[in-house]
């Protein structure tokens, strides 16, 4: 339950990958990659995509397109693109983050509202507005439509641009129950995972404009992302689309018994009706020891989860991980909670939860 990027491709993936048809994908001349570009415009509609590796990849291909260096985006103070991804906006586009407090992972216009820079030599330019939804750090929250609505005309009014990292964009589709479309009606570029809830071994993809698009390409290359005969990869995304997006709210499900479970134990402090999606974070109390330490005592009864630091850790469900599992789970977790494990190897501060 570290991520949902463990997940491992089933049997009727690992088929539908061993019998794609493949070609150049760099002189677009793979069917496969054409066609999973083709799915994900229409189900955003958008006008054009690019297929790549991961989506860190996908999120600087997109801070790169929209930005020149010296420019700096904003974004909420645990957003990926500025937290997690190696300063990889300062490193390759040569842009700033500003971090901005938002609430559980999310911002709203009044966040945004006065934090454009004039227009000075003194001062970076403000050209980016970086979303992300679901939010990691915020406990796998979604933005709602009207708070979207207002971040994109508030931005295109101010000639800004919108960059949503939907790493788990499909979460958001079904804890919602809106269309990719309607998420992304005021958004100018996405970035996707399929590597995460959508169970694919690796792969992620940008999503705009023409003109967005055409310089993210240029991106792919400059960073030595550009591909070849990824026609075998790409079809695990074409069968997730097709197949896994749904079954989501399975983990959704999941992730709710979880945390109504892990709720009842003493010493840990998680309010499950705070639950939106597939990520579950809750606080261990510090008398008993710190989550580095809980880590390590679970991980040594079979399960896995990440400590965020202090006393917080995170689980999340995906497609390789049953009900049952949950209840498993949640009962060891109780059970290492009684025992005690204080005495347990393991920092207070401990890995933080990244992907």
């Amino acid at each position: 339950m570290r991520s949902d990027t463990v997940t491992k491709p089933t049997p009727e993936m690992r088929a539908a990958m061993a019998n794609a048809v493949v070609g150049d994908d760099m002189n677009g001349e793979d069917p496969t990659v054409n066609r999973l570009e083709e799915m994900c415009c229409k189900l955003f509609a958008k006008e054009a995509a690019v297929y790549c590796c991961s989506g860190t990849q996908s999120n600087q291909m997109a801070v790169w397109a929209h930005c020149h260096s010296g420019d700096e985006l904003l974004i909420e103070a645990g957003g990926h693109i500025a937290s997690f991804e190696g300063g990889a906006p300062a490193a390759l586009s040569g842009v700033t983050c500003r971090t901005i407090p938002g609430r559980n992972g999310l911002l709203d216009l009044a966040d945004l509202e006065g934090k454009i820079r004039a227009d000075n030599q003194h001062l970076a330019r403000t050209r980016l507005v970086c979303v992300e939804n679901t939010a990691n750090v915020g406990g796998g929250t979604y933005y709602s439509l009207s708070a979207l609505e207002r971040i994109g005309r508030w931005a295109h009014a101010n000639d800004l641009r919108v960059h949503m990292d939907g790493a788990r964009v499909f979460n958001a589709v079904i804890a919602s129950g809106n269309s990719p479309a309607e998420i992304c009606e005021h958004i100018d570029s996405i970035s996707v995972c399929f590597s995460k809830g959508l169970g694919c071994p690796m792969g992620s993809i940008l999503i705009g404009s023409k003109d967005v698009i055409y310089r993210a390409r240029r991106a792919r290359k400059l960073f030595g992302g550009a591909l070849r005969q990824a026609g075998i990869v790409a079809a695990s995304a074409v069968y997730a689309l097709e197949n896994n997006v749904q079954r989501m709210q399975v983990d959704h499900d999941n992730a709710k018994l979880f945390a109504t479970e892990v709720a009842k134990i003493p010493g840990i402090k998680l309010d499950a009706a705070n639950v939106q999606s597939n990520l579950v974070f809750f606080e261990v109390d510090s008398q008993l020891g710190n989550a580095a330490q809980l880590s390590y005592a679970l991980k040594q009864h079979g399960v896995l989860m990440g400590a965020t630091g202090g006393g917080r850790l995170r689980a999340v469900t995906h497609l390789d991980v049953t009900r049952d599992d949950m209840l498993a789970a949640a009962k060891i977790l109780g059970d290492c909670v009684k025992a005690g494990f204080s005495d347990c190897p393991g920092t207070a501060a401990g890995p933080y939860a990244r992907g």
